[in-house]
């Protein structure tokens, strides 16, 4: 098969210059006759002059020659694939009577031209020169003396690949590693002498394919695991001598990178897998092909994954029969010297390499029978690759066994038309090039492939390797991501704190003050300078007074109290007219004298706080902290919203912006807040002025991404998606609504990729306690083996036993195997019930329902059905029915409550849920049933402030006031607000506990002093001490705030109208 690769007629020269060589060893001890040969791709290129030198020395060739690379011969994909080979051949003296010249090969040195498809025109290496076996260089190698190596240099005239081919095209590498638990009867001693081959078919350009053959397949005994890392081999390795077989640079490396991929990922493959590579029967191929695919091919492998993401590997074993006695001569002696069987087929999934910027896929894949109606199903494919590449034309007298590298045509595969293959396939193979009917793989019942079921019975699996230097799908950068993410939300600078109105008249005014008293200052230093010299004894009162009448003379005659005076008028007017906001005249003079007095103190005050900064030693400032913080308020927002008070919740929201609008964190719950509210448009103003603020808040990131979506601007939803698994590529809720937003755009190779990535990031964040877990077990397993050693029960057991503890709890067991029976069904019990209360969706759905996503979650929840962890368990129907609690759809939460208690009753959420479901329809006594339930559990529930305050409030209704007293102060203690001391000073009250109902009264008021039911107890408490005064304010404040319990207001009413006093309007 020629391969185009868009040289056209052109034709570019690749010179090859052999300088010198070092370390050359021959036969003779002071000099040798040695010369050079060059080959490539099956050529021999030339061969240097014969050269003699000394042992030891630097031998100079300088030989050069070169070949041609076009399209015609020698193409890029060879360039790839096949080495520059260098062979030293040392001429021995002639004897006597000796015709010709005895020569003997002194090694092998491979040069590897992939730089040149790199865009490189020249480049030098010093390769190392193999001893072949049987050579002086050989046994002085053993010696450890300094390796052979030759100096080779390379030049082409210009780029093979300009600098557009160079971005389109790509570089397929291949790699063939082991096939792991063949079959038993494979064995190197019995039969005649085997081959081992397996091929695959991969596309070089547009038009063209390339079949590519491993057949130096080598079979091993069990014992031991294959090194790690070990050497990659050149296709060509059969033909090389030791050492020059391996790829300079590239080795396989430990088996758990990468290998995510394939069929066998599970934890009990996984053990599988160490037994089989340990003591199991393998074949070792270790061969990596390379292959340059142009522009064309690159797009037709996109294309053809698209199309079946299966691509098929079929591995066979080709047993090679000696020669018959008296063996014909021709074509027939070919067909009896080789026979296939085995025939078997591994699918891989190169899905994988379609995920933006993913370079490679590696996996175990299982080998499974061939069948050809099989490989049409899985791969839409209708023809054997090994069958059609081994069957020679008809013009062909004979084939051979083929390595990877003499693989180019079928006529160099191995057999010719005729060759036995009826063991894998019911029907006879038509002419080269004819494919049959579809028709033919689904009517035909195909035989059993006897041989190829042995593969399946062994649980035979084959390790692949395949990558790429580009990726076929890129990845746009975080840099691009980032500015994308900036325009749709661009960033704003932080807001600077500028001071209102009022407080700029007030600053004004202290600056003008520290103003006045530095020049005062000034003055009396001019003065009475001397006194303030060091160790000067201090004034009495009299010196004290006399200096304060002469520095106000002074300060008369000069003219400068009057300036000062007029310097302060004007921040004197301004803190008038903004900060007690008077701008008209005074009708009366009692008003006048009264708001004079109060200016006045006013203006004390700050003059007073102005000199302490300007005079003070210690300039620190005690700057009084806000009563609550923004935690609290979070909080109380929070609580505001159980109880359906939006508009309370709305100010704590808006409070803690006022407190500091540069957190996203403080838009982000806003936002959220909104999302409850169904108001769309102003929560996404607030998760955009989150990200504005801080361009990496992940949260908010994913909830645009939400709403974009819902929204239908797609573009900007993967936008924010990917912007968001850049900022964090830990994230397992990142990635998993990345995964559901491309499932609702039916991109089902993205959507895996998340989901994959998902489930990676989530198995590393679990792998510390994973490695304690396994530590737990080996500690079991101790125990065990020596319980079993000894024969005693776990109740029995000798004080000196290692491993004691571990089975201290176990009693009246029979035997070791018994114990192990039992932990190990509880262990994977216990792992599959962790496994599903953590898989990615539920992870996902928790954050959703945490920021009233619904519309997502419920997608989540969907996924987390379909999932093999997942399905029905007591997690999900508990996110579900949340979901139907935030819907309003009680009926439907009730029965997910329902199937979520079926696995087990004491799940305190699950319970605490079901209260806030009876108290939501007014069921008090059903959920104060479940509440004191909930509350009764070993393990407290993920939030108990809310059952506090319901079962709280359950208890006043109901009269049970101690009950209502230790609610509201385990509350008060866990979580204290304003609704939880106001509970506690209402229960204290009815109990007439009055100094301990005030003091939580004052507790409340202190957290929220605009709560009319606060101020209304404390009326009636002050009514109760006989607190006039205090008792009217109180009930001014609660007729201000606007009471709206009708009861607790008439209850006030008659208890004033029962002492006397407590209502202004008496």
């Amino acid at each position: 098969m020629e391969i185009g690769q868009g040289f056209g007629d052109k034709a570019v020269s690749v010179k090859i210059n052999v300088v010198r060589g070092h370390n050359l060893k021959g036969s003779r001890t002071e000099s040798f006759l040695s010369f050079v040969r060059v080959e490539f791709n099956g050529v021999v290129l030339g061969d240097s002059p014969k050269i003699d030198a000394i042992v030891d020395s630097a031998v100079d060739y300088s030989f050069t020659c070169s070949f041609e690379c076009s399209d015609a011969a020698h193409n890029l994909d060879d360039l790839a694939h096949k080495p520059v080979i260098l062979t030293v051949t040392e001429i021995l003296p002639k004897e006597k009577k000796q015709k010709e010249e005895k020569t003997i090969v002194l090694g092998h040195a491979v040069v590897d031209l992939l730089p040149l498809l790199h865009g490189q025109c020249s480049f030098t290496c010093s390769t190392v020169l193999y001893p072949a076996p049987g050579s002086p260089g050989e046994t002085a190698a053993l010696d450890g003396s300094c390796k052979p190596v030759l100096d080779v240099s390379i030049v082409v005239p210009e780029p093979l690949l300009s600098d557009s081919q160079l971005l389109e095209s790509n570089l397929l590498k291949v790699t063939v590693e082991t096939a792991y638990s063949v079959p038993e009867v494979w064995s190197p001693a019995a039969g005649p002498v085997s081959g081992y081959v397996a091929a695959l078919q991969m596309p070089l350009t547009a038009e063209k394919e390339q079949i590519l053959m491993y057949s130096n397949g080598m079979l091993k005994m069990g014992g031991e695991r294959e090194p790690v890392p070990r050497p990659k081999k050149w296709p060509q390795g059969a033909t090389l001598t030791l050492g020059s077989q391996y790829i300079t640079g590239r080795s396989i490396e430990k088996e758990s990178v990468g290998m995510e991929d394939g069929d066998l990922t599970s934890v009990e493959d996984k053990q599988f897998c160490v037994e089989a590579e340990t003591n199991r029967k393998r074949v070792s191929w270790d061969t990596e092909r390379r292959c340059f695919l142009d522009a064309g091919g690159a797009a037709w492998f996109n294309r053809r994954i698209v199309e079946s993401r299966l691509w098929p590997i079929e591995i066979m074993r080709v047993a090679q029969i000696g020669a018959a006695k008296g063996a014909k001569a021709g074509k027939e002696k070919v067909e009896d010297e080789t026979q296939i069987s085995f025939h078997g087929v591994a699918y891989m999934d190169l899905a994988p390499l379609l995920y933006p910027g993913a370079t490679c896929v590696r996996g175990a894949y299982k080998i499974y029978p061939f069948y050809d109606s099989e490989l049409m199903l899985k791969t839409k494919r209708n023809q054997s690759v090994l069958r059609e590449s081994m069957r020679p034309p008809v013009t062909q007298g004979k084939g051979r066994l083929s390595s990877v590298g003499s693989c180019k045509a079928a006529p160099s595969k191995i057999f010719e038309k005729g060759g036995k293959d009826t063991k894998e396939s019911p029907r006879k193979a038509g002419p080269p090039g004819k494919v049959a009917p579809d028709e033919n793989f689904v009517d035909v019942e195909p035989q059993i492939n006897t041989e190829g079921q042995m593969y399946a019975d062994s649980k035979s699996y084959i390790v692949i390797d395949i990558a790429l230097d580009r990726p076929l799908v890129p990845k746009r950068p975080k840099e691009e991501l980032t500015k994308r993410v900036m325009q749709l939300i661009p960033p704003r600078p932080p807001l600077l704190h500028r001071p209102t109105g009022a407080e700029r008249a007030v600053q004004e005014f202290q600056g003008q003050v520290a103003n006045v008293a530095a020049q005062v200052l000034d003055q009396y230093q001019q003065l009475f300078g001397a006194a303030f010299e060091p160790g000067a004894s201090s004034l009495d009162p009299n010196s004290q007074e006399q200096r304060k009448t002469q520095l106000l003379g002074e300060l008369n005659y000069s003219g400068k109290y009057f300036a000062f005076k007029e310097q302060l008028k004007y921040s004197v007017v301004r803190i008038v007219r903004e900060k007690m906001l008077r701008t008209e005249a005074f009708a009366d003079e009692d008003q006048l004298q009264a708001f004079l007095s109060q200016l006045y103190v006013f203006l004390v005050d700050e003059m007073h706080m102005a000199l302490n900064k300007t005079l003070s030693v210690d300039n620190l400032e005690n700057q009084p902290q806000p009563q609550l913080e923004c935690s609290q308020l979070r909080h109380f927002a929070r609580e505001a919203e159980l109880n359906q008070d939006y508009q309370l919740a709305t100010q704590y929201y808006q409070e803690r912006l006022a407190r500091d609008r540069n957190d996203p964190s403080h838009w982000f719950d806003y936002g959220c807040f909104y999302m409850l509210r169904g108001d769309c448009q102003k929560a996404e103003e607030c998760f955009h002025q989150a990200v504005s603020i801080n361009q990496a808040h992940l949260s908010s990131l994913l909830m645009c991404g939400i709403l974009a979506e819902m929204d239908g601007r797609y573009v900007d939803a993967v936008t924010f998606f990917e912007g968001a698994t850049c900022v964090n590529p830990r994230s397992v809720v990142a990635w998993t609504l990345f995964g559901l937003f491309y499932q609702a755009q039916d991109n089902s190779i993205q959507t895996e990729m998340a989901f994959l990535e998902a489930s990676k990031q989530q198995r590393a964040g679990l792998a510390p306690s994973q490695v304690g877990d396994r530590q737990t077990e080996k500690l079991k397993k101790q125990a065990e083996d020596i319980v079993q050693e000894e024969g005693v029960c776990g109740d029995s057991a000798d004080e000196n036993m290692e491993g004691e503890n571990a089975e201290s709890d176990i009693k009246g067991c029979q035997s070791g195997a018994d114990i192990k029976e039992v932990e190990v069904s509880s262990v994977a019990v216990e792992h599959k019930k962790k496994n599903r209360a953590s898989s990615i969706y539920m992870k996902t759905v928790e954050f959703l329902l945490q920021n009233n996503a619904l519309q997502m979650a419920q997608r989540a929840l969907a996924q987390e059905l379909l999932c093999p962890e997942g399905g029905l368990s007591s997690c999900y129907h508990l996110a579900l029915a949340k979901l139907h609690t935030l819907r309003g759809e009680y009926s439907s939460a009730e029965t997910s409550l329902g199937a979520a208690l079926s696995d087990s009753y004491e799940k305190p959420d699950v319970w605490a849920l079901w209260g806030h479901l009876h108290y939501l329809r007014d069921e008090c006594r059903d959920a104060q049933k479940c509440y004191e339930r909930t509350l009764d559990f070993v393990t407290d529930a993920s939030d108990t402030h809310p059952i506090y305050l319901r079962l709280g409030s359950i208890y006043l209704r109901e009269g049970q006031f101690e009950k209502a007293k230790a609610t509201y102060l385990r509350a008060c203690k866990s979580s204290p607000s304003c609704l939880t001391w106001l509970g506690l000073g209402i229960a204290c009250y009815r109990l007439g506990e009055m100094t301990e109902a005030e003091d939580a009264l004052t507790e409340a008021n202190t957290l929220n002093s605009a709560n009319a039911e606060v101020w209304g107890y404390l009326a009636l408490i002050c009514l109760q001490m006989g607190r006039k005064l205090e008792a009217e304010q109180s009930y001014k404040y609660t007729m201000k705030l606007g009471l709206q319990n009708e009861p607790l207001l008439q209850e006030i009413k008659e208890m004033q109208k029962h002492v006397g006093f407590g209502n202004p309007c008496f």
